[in-house]
């Protein structure tokens, strides 16, 4: 969420920010003309609240010189029901103003690509070698169905299109994979491991930027209104809501697993083939909350975290700055991190790594005391580290040899129990 000082401030520029970002720029007036009607309610509210303090002297006076009070008795109620119909007004207009707020995006950052589309993005990293093949490789799910390892047609009859069923040795890749980045953010990157619930409430929900605006995307449980979680990202980062942190907490750095839920309803008819687009995948994610004056620095440390897991796989990769007209709405600035499927024959996005600055935290209320005992907001960061689906269809098509086998990266080979291949099962 935006200040509301700061949209009073630049509303120009806060039209401008939504605009690039092809949200309803609208919202910005309405929100202004309402604010308008607040303040001046509250300024009407404050003076009548002053005028009664004089009544109200007035009378203890004339009461104690033995005087009649009854009039000015009377003028000072008048006036408190003219403020409490004041303040009822105010209690009208304060959730229309949150609710509009909560629809403007987050403001870009200055080095974000001014674009309308991925194809406006900027690609700012390679790394790794295209691997070269002497056959045709097959696309991930024809080798999952030679090997036994995947099974679309037995998901489907169990849960509709868009889930998956690992079998035997795809299963146990699945877990070595997750298993692997959880130790991997822990020992080395300094991450605090957490197993979140996998449901959450629509304050967390809203808290972290996924509602309003993307309500129809998400798996909810009417009875209840929990939502299934669509990222790690929201039970983790609503973890301190409405905490006051010491600046000596600070940085805090979270790594969790779940199984992640997403309806996609925008996306029907995209990537029908295999698990590229899936309703349930799982994922690690990292989040960080940290001071504001270090958040892009710890964006850039975030990123090497999520790219040190496909280094360790040897898996070729790209990173792409997002354009405004890509990045989520509550980003201020995002990388997404591109591995190469050879099988498919492009990249596929695996990771996005996020710096929020202030605009989660105001949501959810998570602030710091600094040095000099001044409250500030702290800036969130987000990232996979990784999505594993399309990690898995990554290695299957990479690691694929002539006889359909496939090799197993090397630094999985220890929680595979040492197997160091998928043959048929």
């Amino acid at each position: 969420m935006l200040d509301i000082n700061f949209i009073r401030n630049n509303p120009d520029k806060v039209k401008q920010a939504i605009d690039h970002k092809h949200e309803n720029a609208s919202n910005v007036d309405q929100i202004l003309e309402l604010d308008t009607q607040r303040r001046s309610l509250i300024h009407a509210c404050e003076q009548l609240k002053s005028k009664r303090n004089e009544k109200s002297k007035e009378v203890s006076e004339l009461k104690k010189n033995g005087h009649d009070a009854s009039r000015i008795i009377e003028e000072t109620k008048k006036i408190g029901d003219d403020v409490k119909s004041l303040e009822e007004k105010l209690k009208e207009l304060e959730p229309q103003i949150t609710n509009l707020l909560l629809r403007i995006p987050n403001i870009p950052a200055a080095d974000v690509p001014i674009g309308k589309d991925a194809s406006d993005n900027v690609i700012v990293k390679t790394w790794g070698q295209r691997k070269t093949f002497d056959f045709t490789p097959l696309p991930h799910w024809e080798l999952g169905r030679m090997l036994n390892i995947l099974d679309m047609e037995r998901s489907s009859k169990i849960s509709g299109s868009g889930f998956i069923l690992l079998k035997g040795l795809g299963a146990k890749l699945e877990r070595a994979l997750y298993c692997f980045m959880l130790d991997l953010h822990t020992r080395e990157h300094g991450y605090t491991e957490l197993f979140p619930p996998f449901l959450v409430n629509r304050t967390s929900m809203t808290g972290t930027g996924q509602l309003p605006k993307l309500e129809e995307d998400m798996y909810r449980t009417a009875a209840d209104d929990l939502f299934l979680v669509p990222t790690a990202e929201v039970p983790v980062t609503n973890i301190h809501r409405d905490e006051i942190l010491s600046y000596k907490d600070l940085p805090i750095y979270y790594t969790a697993y779940t199984p992640c839920f997403r309806r996609e309803a925008g996306s029907y008819g995209k990537d029908t083939r295999g698990i590229i687009r899936v309703h349930q995948f799982n994922k690690v994610e990292l989040v960080k909350l940290v001071r504001p004056e270090t958040s892009y620095t710890e964006l850039e440390s975030l990123l090497a975290n999520a790219e040190k897991v496909l280094q360790l796989l040897g898996l070729e990769y790209r990173v792409a700055k997002l354009s405004t007209g890509d990045m989520s709405f509550a980003a201020a600035k995002c990388y997404d991190i591109e591995v190469w499927a050879p099988g498919l024959d492009k990249f596929l996005e695996v990771s996005s790594c996020s710096n929020f600055e202030d605009f989660q935290a105001r949501r959810i209320n998570i602030r710091f005391r600094d040095e000099d005992g001044k409250l500030r907001f702290v800036h969130t960061l987000n990232g996979s580290g990784l999505a594993l689906p399309r990690t898995v269809i990554a290695i299957l098509e990479t690691y694929q040899q002539q006889d359909g086998t496939v090799i197993i990266p090397e630094v999985l080979q220890p929680y595979m129990r040492e197997i160091k291949a998928i043959t048929r099962q």
